[in-house]
């Protein structure tokens, strides 16, 4: 009994270097792990050269579509079956730059004018699909595009029908 007079509650040598030692690590533990999070966040860009020294081409900054629409419609006969029916077409154009939008503005009377001939030379049939739709788009599209080019203006990115009637 003349050995244990030692208080109860003083804490051993031993388990106070263990405490210690456990939170070091922990504290140790979470400063690698927010290095290693920031270190893979970083933006890589402000280093410069990086995608041009490994030989993959830098990629282009995204640039939002600009839009500019016809406020008349465009309204003209199409021919179908010996007769002649209506179409009424609201149309808008989509281009990556204003220069392009503004070169439309420049040249509607002759756009619209190709847009009217591209509308009425179309059949009837093939605009009540889905299908002919989009190939009316696209062919409207390559007539723009054809007038802007003969005028010296970048080319626009797609025509839009915003509104589409056939009686």
């Amino acid at each position: 009994m003349a050995d244990d007079n030692a208080p109860d509650g003083a804490p051993k040598k031993g388990k106070l270097k263990t405490i210690l030692l456990v939170v070091v690590v922990v504290i140790l533990a979470v400063g690698l792990s927010v290095a290693g999070t920031l270190w893979f966040l970083q933006d890589k860009s402000d280093d410069g050269d990086d995608a041009s020294s490994d030989g993959e081409p830098a990629q282009p900054a995204f640039q939002p579509s600009q839009y500019a629409e016809l406020e008349k419609a465009l309204v003209t006969t199409v021919q179908a079956e010996g007769r002649q029916r209506y179409a009424q077409v609201y149309v808008a154009f989509e281009a990556d730059n204003a220069a392009a939008l503004a070169a439309t503005e420049l040249h509607m009377p002759l756009l619209r004018a190709q847009l009217i001939n591209v509308l009425a030379a179309s059949d009837f049939m093939t605009l009540q699909s889905a299908e002919g739709r989009q190939q009316l788009s696209q062919t409207m599209l390559d007539a723009v595009n054809g007038v802007l080019e003969q005028e010296g203006e970048p080319p626009l990115k797609r025509v839009l029908l915003r509104n589409f009637v056939l009686q």
